[in-house]
């Protein structure tokens, strides 16, 4: 009896509901808010000039630009493994870019350090370790493995070559640096933090900066900018508005984020400047090696240059063979009956065709804009007697890492 009053108790209530909804159709109707639908699109309009400029440019450039990584084969022992299992270890990665339809691959001399040969006291030679590799990986993830071809440490510049297929073999347009103004837009490509065909936009910051390499030489003339550039940016291209090559990013300046001393940028990014990477890049293919004009001497160190309160590049020896010895430049000695602690140099160099020379960096600045054969004139200040003269001298060379071949 009560199963059947719950029946019937149930069939009234669901007559009622019938009823009451038949009659207040309103009930059916949900809250505004629940009816709501995809909104409609406000059309954009046309592109500025401005971003169909940029998205130009990296649809023309990202095709050259590639991920390179170093790795290394290890082998790992187990306990529970009689053999021991060989494994591949990245070593580090960076960017480069395609040099020309030959297949040579531009990057930074450090990206692929990880991979070269070290002596015992960590000397590095020119050849990639057994067991290690260089692998070019383009956008659309087809690899090849690299062969070195050679490498300006203190340029920190490196050339590869692969044997692609000539479809991703695409050289950026060459661009120039001497032209570049303060304040002009630029571009920079590459892989941060292994984000592949990444694009960020930036300005010339400034221009003729001096940086330290990885050989502990100086660059010269080195582009600052404000685009981020980032750790696995070095070795991708910065170009201008025009898609041109300006330069090879090379490094940044980092404020540390964490325990680590790590950083990302801050804005104070570095490029070697193009007319540097055509200068040494020709040098590497043909010869696997860089050569640039020297005196023929060996100077005094910059740090002791300060510490003696020198000005101007001290000789301490004469190269043999060198254009300095064959120009009558004295080299340098220490005066034994002198109670001074402070060593007597015979010549100090002081101008270089007129151009002062307060250091040995100067010294440099100076001789990259010339050649070996190149006849200068020198200046040499008498260290004891403050007698200057003049000597002509034509420039030697001298020769950067070289591959072992």
């Amino acid at each position: 009896m009560r199963t059947r009053a719950f029946v019937i108790l149930a069939f009234a209530l669901g007559i009622l509901a019938a009823f009451v909804i038949q009659n207040s159709p309103d009930l059916l109707s949900a809250p505004a808010s629940a009816q709501a639908g995809p909104r409609d699109i406000t059309p954009r309009g046309p592109l500025t000039s401005d971003e169909q400029s940029a998205i130009t440019l990296f649809e023309n450039a990202a095709p050259s630009v590639v991920y390179i990584t170093t790795k290394r084969l290890e082998q790992r022992f187990s306990r529970r493994m009689m053999n021991p299992v060989t494994l591949e270890r990245e070593l580090g990665e960076g960017s480069g870019f395609v040099w020309d339809d030959d297949g040579h691959i531009i990057t930074n001399f450090h990206v692929i350090v990880p991979a070269l040969v070290r002596d015992r006291a960590g000397r590095v030679a020119a050849r990639v370790a057994d067991g290690s590799s260089i692998d070019v990986l383009f956008g659309d993830g087809t690899a090849w493995s690299a062969e070195l071809v050679g490498v300006a440490p203190t340029r920190d510049i490196a050339v590869l070559k692969i044997d692609a297929d000539r479809e991703y073999l695409q050289p950026i347009p060459l661009g120039e640096a001497e032209d570049l103004r303060v304040g002009q837009a630029v571009y920079a490509l590459g892989n941060p933090f292994g984000l592949d065909q990444t694009l960020t936009k930036g300005i010339v910051s400034a221009l003729g900066r001096t940086i330290e390499s990885i050989a502990g030489t100086t660059i010269f003339d080195v582009i600052q900018t404000d685009t981020a550039i980032n750790p696995g940016n070095s070795g991708g291209p910065l170009l201008d508005s025009a898609g041109r090559l300006i330069g090879v990013n090379t490094a940044i300046r980092t404020v540390p984020v964490d325990g680590s001393g790590r950083g990302g940028s801050i804005g104070i990014g570095f490029a070697v400047p193009v007319d540097t990477v055509n200068h040494v890049v020709p040098q590497i293919i043909r010869f696997g090696r860089v050569t640039f004009p020297t005196l023929g001497i060996i100077p005094l160190p910059d740090d002791a240059r300060r510490r003696l309160s020198v000005r101007g590049v001290a000789v301490l020896e004469n190269s043999e063979g060198g254009g300095a010895a064959s120009a009558g430049i004295r080299a340098g000695v220490r005066d034994e009956g002198s109670r001074s602690r402070r060593p007597v140099f015979f010549d100090i160099v002081v101008a270089v065709d007129g151009k002062p020379i307060d250091s040995l960096r100067e010294l440099q600045a100076v001789l990259a804009d010339y050649v070996e054969g190149d006849t200068v004139t020198v200046t040499l200040e008498d260290d004891a007697t403050d007698e200057r003269r003049d000597v002509e001298l034509t420039l030697g060379s001298a020769i950067e890492l070289r591959l072992d071949r």
